[in-house]
């Protein structure tokens, strides 16, 4: 079997009664959950319909000017989503995650696209916009991770920074230590994804892939390099929203600016 076996409307339905075993699992537990269990199946089925419909007319069109307004959109998004996902920001977070996201998105995903693949045209949206996608996925994990681990540890450990601060470091010296333990949990989840690919799971691109009647050696060609392409964004989007909260944070007087962290809510 060499095609993709096509789903119906009545496939997708038989497909949802699965979601009655997480429902009956919180209703016996109380977990409460069911809601906000049935309001995301709705909201899936809401948003990739749309969003099925839009990519088949963008790649029917396969022109520059409708391809970046739905990266725009992509990018945008992520950027809200990694913020809000934090239990604390700083002022200019948004912008900061939407710059870190476009520098690290457009990086890797032109290196990929225009040096490995030599994509052409370069806009080409069958590629350069799942190819996006799986980045900015990934990356605002990262970088929702990294900021609120960076935050959350300098507001506990707040006498600790102020002591380093007494004792003449600057404000780089005192909170380094935090500043890497931000880093690397940022980069904790793709480092582990890395270790378990195709032992423990089957990665969405190399099983699509493969269902589709690529050859299995071909997808895990494809599958390495998206593992190493969302690595590489991923830590050059953490890296960048950490020292985008260092420069907001940092006063030259050698102090840390505490009112800066907000909390949500």
């Amino acid at each position: 079997m060499n095609e993709l076996i096509t789903l119906t409307p009545w496939d997708l339905a038989l497909a949802a009664l699965l979601l009655f075993i997480p429902a009956a699992i919180s209703i016996a537990l109380k977990l409460g959950l069911q809601k906000s269990l049935g309001i995301a199946a709705l909201r899936t089925v809401a948003q990739l319909a749309l969003v099925g419909l839009v990519l088949e007319w963008v790649f029917a069109l396969n022109r520059w000017y409708y391809v970046l307004p739905v990266l725009l959109v992509m990018l945008v998004a992520a950027a809200r989503a990694a913020i809000q996902r934090s239990e604390r920001r700083f002022p200019g977070a948004y912008f900061a995650a939407f710059a870190s996201l476009v520098l690290a998105s457009s990086i890797t995903a032109f290196s990929v696209t225009e040096i490995i693949l030599d994509v052409d045209p370069w806009y080409a949206p069958r590629y350069v916009i799942p190819l996006v996608g799986m980045i900015l996925g990934n990356a605002l994990t990262g970088i929702s991770l990294s900021l609120d681990r960076l935050l959350t540890e300098l507001v506990r450990q707040r006498r600790a920074v102020e002591a380093r601060l007494s004792l003449g470091a600057s404000t780089w010296q005192a909170i380094q230590p935090w500043m890497r333990e931000a880093v690397r949990n940022g980069m904790v989840p793709i480092i582990n994804s890395m270790m378990i690919v195709g032992l423990v799971s089957l990665p969405g691109m190399m099983t699509g892939q493969i269902l589709a009647g690529a050859s299995p050696i071909n997808a895990v060609g494809y599958q390495i390099l998206i593992m190493f392409m969302i690595a590489a964004s991923t830590a050059m989007g953490v890296i960048i929203l950490c020292m985008s909260a260092y420069r907001v944070l940092a006063d030259p007087a050698q102090r840390i600016r505490w009112e800066k962290i907000i909390e949500r809510g």
